[in-house]
């Protein structure tokens, strides 16, 4: 059953991991279900966003946002190195700040999409709503020609928890 914040549920399976003793999972036995990624992209304040500069150099920032409607949604200065980053290549990584839970301390999830600036009003309208109810922050007053909005659609996404071998789960989206 899909998640509330996708209209598909991403394929699950094992990722390639060759030398880490991953164990195959054809019965479906051991992957950790989306809801538990979506559960982590939505709650954490923080997120790591990597993209590639023109010369092929990685670029990592912090950088706050939501996840809505089965993407990742964050806004940025024009100018910053993220943005002109993206629009050289639109390839990312977003990865949410660890959670602290109870059942694993050493817990991951990674996902690799394609970021693309939007100037839909209806949705940043919703962005700005969750936004604002995440960070206490009115983004609505910030000129979106000087602060992007950016929509991050996951091509394939990754899940790790202690246990690795028989807990890793690779998430593939209909795009991949």
């Amino acid at each position: 059953m899909p998640d509330n914040n996708t209209s598909v549920e991403p394929k699950a399976d094992r990722p390639y991991m060759p030398g880490y003793g991953v164990v195959e999972a054809s019965s479906g036995k051991g992957l950790l279900p989306w809801s538990w990624a979506v559960e982590r992209l939505s709650k954490a304040h923080n997120y790591w966003l990597s993209t590639s500069r023109p010369d092929g150099r990685p670029h990592c920032m912090p950088v706050w946002g939501v996840w809505l409607d089965g993407t990742f949604i964050f806004s940025t200065g024009s100018r910053s190195r993220k943005a002109l980053n993206l629009a050289a290549n639109p390839y990312c990584v977003v990865s949410p700040e660890r959670i602290e839970s109870a059942e694993s301390p050493e817990e991951a999830v990674i996902l690799e999409g394609i970021a693309e600036r939007t100037t839909d009003p209806a949705l940043f309208r919703r962005f700005a709503a969750a936004y604002k109810a995440k960070y206490d922050w009115d983004i609505e007053t910030m000129d979106q020609s000087e602060s992007p909005v950016f929509v991050v659609k996951p091509r394939v996404a990754f899940g790790f928890t202690a246990g690795l071998p028989e807990i890793a789960t690779r998430w593939r989206f209909a795009a991949d």
